[in-house]
């Protein structure tokens, strides 16, 4: 019962971290560019890894979040 609990708390760091590093002024992609562009922008390389990576583990610690209920209740 407890590993589900530190599971989910490393989850939870872990989502912070990925969501932190995809913040608009501090992206991976505006380190590596100096030319600002306007409109739609593509998500690339470690980018866009980061971006699945963060639904991937958004997803996962949902599914150890209902978890977590079924069984303390």
């Amino acid at each position: 019962m407890k590993f589900t609990l530190i599971i989910q708390i490393i989850l939870s760091l872990l989502l912070i971290v990925l969501v932190t590093l995809q913040s608009k002024e501090t992206s991976l992609g505006s380190g590596f560019s100096s030319v600002t562009q306007s409109g739609i922008h593509t998500k690339r390389g470690p980018e866009k890894l980061i971006y699945l990576t963060t639904i991937a583990v958004g997803i996962i610690f949902v599914i150890f979040s209902f978890l977590n209920i079924a069984i303390w209740k």
